[in-house]
């Protein structure tokens, strides 16, 4: 199986190690229970379907089990914590741990170009913006930006994305977009992405005052709807996001970076309605 700093989900972890022990042997959720000292036979099993939750208590006998060692035990129940974590801000916390541990051993970083790239609004900003202006020094990107950014900000965010393969630089403060897209893992990647629309939406708040209506469209529909008529929501939606897309992309001659956010999320919890007498 995989290296364990492979992985973020610690349910998939423990799947996968089952399966490998089962593959190479007459091995059982009940022998694997008993070795890590459970009494139910199928806990271990609950787990892994995502069914229930390994505790702070129970973590560290399932790494004893399965035979961990050094970085790995800490690896894995920082794991724990992160899938256990109830907010967002105490996931990317372990997140973070998770990657100081593996590059204090010097393995694999999992999604930190991802999480990274995700983790300020002004990193795709300065993608699409240094393109645009071949020759400008960090300050006049950071003069072009709509909102307050230093031209130090700018360039740690160069840095970054050349660093990273999302920008190239062809000669001296002229740089290309390469064709690289940013991926991650279904854990870290959504992370980093709720962020991201955190720090969007703000914005978007903040352009109500910051810019006049011919320059910003902000629309809104509040309406009642069921689960079948949410969904075709949902899919006109995906499909006009990806229409808008081809428009953009069709643009050759670019003059300004727009950011479009389509929200749609519920205002009342769901409504049981009552059998008629």
């Amino acid at each position: 199986m995989k290296p364990i700093v492979e992985y973020q989900d610690y349910h998939a972890f423990l799947s996968d190690y089952y399966e490998e022990r089962k593959r190479t042997s007459a091995f059982s959720w009940r022998e694997f229970a008993k070795i890590a000292g459970f009494v139910s036979p199928s806990y271990l099993k609950m787990v892994c379907e995502g069914k229930t939750k390994l505790s702070k208590v129970t973590m560290g006998r399932v790494a004893q089990a399965i035979g961990l060692v050094g970085y790995e035990v800490e690896y894995f129940e920082t794991m724990v914590l992160f899938g256990n974590a109830k907010n967002d801000e105490q996931k990317k916390i372990f997140l973070e741990q998770m990657h100081s541990i593996s590059l204090a051993h010097k393995v694999r970083i999992v999604d930190k170009d991802a999480f990274e790239y995700y983790d300020t609004w002004k990193n795709p900003v300065v993608r699409e913006l240094a393109p645009l202006m071949p020759g400008a020094m960090p300050g006049d990107i950071a003069k072009a930006c709509a909102q307050d950014v230093s031209a130090l900000d700018v360039r740690k965010s160069l840095s970054f994305l050349e660093r990273a393969g999302f920008l190239k630089q062809v000669r001296e403060n002229v740089y290309e977009q390469t064709e690289k897209s940013v991926e991650g893992s279904k854990e870290g990647l959504p992370l980093a992405i709720r962020s991201m629309h955190r720090a969007m939406g703000n914005l978007a708040v903040d352009s109500l005052n910051r810019f006049a209506p011919d320059v910003r469209n902000v629309t809104g529909i509040t309406m009642g709807v069921n689960r079948e008529a949410y969904e075709k929501i949902v899919a006109v939606l995906d499909e006009c996001r990806k229409k808008i897309t081809e428009i953009a992309n069709e643009c050759s001659d670019i003059t300004q970076v727009y950011r479009l956010n389509l929200q749609l999320f519920p205002l009342s919890k769901e409504i049981v309605k009552k059998e008629e007498a």
